[in-house]
């Protein structure tokens, strides 16, 4: 059985339909119309112990909506969350034991008092044993390198630093169940690849179930093996982040630095079914399908009539692949 199970799950918010003018100002103190918007419609996943899974969409596409559902923090206009074969909503207190979340640009460290005082009162909240906090503590701030600053303030520590605190907070109690909302949004890329580390090490030791969401598309492909896209509170996609990366694998990009003889239009109308655009550095982009392209003679091409003598063939990332689903959703 699966440990998380999302069935149906809708989420509808009403808007007040404004009247124009003055007098329809009036008239709308009185009597209010509303419309109707969906941010989840009639969403359907399970999730599996110790997975790993991407959560992802644009702005407004349902992400954060969802992962609240799922937490408890906002319940469904109808839909269920269950946690072990428990209502979300039902055993909510019970639950919360088994769950850790962090929001990227929301923090639950308590902000004028030294680091270590918030582990000591989440010790409290959560009940969690002295020899059960102790191991755990030692372990994240070995694993965080959290030591050289446990006495400072919240209020005083760098974005970075808080971050590493804020997720080791989210794993004081042990959750099997870790939500993670945007972990490394604003991070350096040294402070990126420290949680990344810690998210695998983690999920390797402790068999944590991590959902997460994020734009920072190299957490995706670092961390999770399954993705779920969502755009306008649907499901596009829902599977093996190799199989959709195998789907869209004919697709290639070849990168080279522009030149005086390189000519895009003339290119184009001998390889018809290829986009070619160009990016900030001076780098010309062709992207196409080996369905509808013959490598060989678009390389050749490149090679001896526009000179092309230092080039790079990419496959497509995972970004491109979203870029993709969302035009297909669009023009469906």
């Amino acid at each position: 059985m699966a440990l998380i199970e999302v069935k149906n799950l809708k989420k509808e918010f009403k808007k007040p339909v404004r009247k124009e003018g003055v007098i329809g100002y009036i008239k709308s103190l009185f009597s209010r119309k509303y419309t109707s918007l969906y941010a989840v419609n009639d969403v359907s996943f399970s999730i599996d112990q110790g997975e790993i899974v991407g959560y992802i969409g644009a702005n407004g596409a349902g992400k954060s909506t969802t992962v609240k559902m799922m937490c408890g923090i906002l319940h469904p206009t109808s839909g269920s969350v269950t946690i072990d074969n428990k209502d979300i909503l039902k055993y909510r207190k019970q639950i919360n034991k088994e769950i850790g979340v962090v929001f990227g640009q929301k923090t639950q460290l308590w902000w004028d008092i030294p680091l270590i005082e918030t582990f000591k009162i989440l010790k409290s909240i959560y009940e969690i044993s002295n020899e059960d906090y102790n191991e755990r503590f030692k372990f994240l701030c070995d694993l965080l390198d959290l030591n050289d600053f446990l006495d400072q303030n919240v209020r005083s520590l760098s974005l970075g630093q808080r971050m590493r605190a804020d997720f080791a907070a989210s794993l004081i109690h042990n959750p099997k169940i870790l939500y993670l909302d945007e972990p490394t949004i604003g991070l350096d890329v040294l402070v990126k690849d420290k949680i990344r580390k810690a998210i695998k090490i983690l999920n390797k030791k402790y068999k944590t179930t991590i959902i997460l969401t994020t734009h920072d598309m190299k957490d995706i492909e670092e961390l999770c093996s399954r993705i779920i896209i969502i755009d306008k509170g649907k499901i596009l996609y829902d599977g093996n982040l190799e199989n959709i990366k195998y789907k869209f694998g004919n697709i290639k990009t070849i990168i080279f630095k522009n030149n005086a003889k390189f000519n895009k239009d003339e290119l184009i109308k001998e390889f018809k079914k290829i986009s070619i655009k160009e990016n900030d550095s001076n780098d010309i982009l062709i992207s196409f399908s080996l369905n509808e392209v013959n490598l060989d003679n678009l390389l050749l091409s490149l090679i001896n009539k526009y000179k092309v003598e230092d080039f790079k063939i990419n496959d497509i990332s995972i970004e491109d692949i979203t870029k993709e689903l969302y035009e297909n959703s669009k023009e469906n």
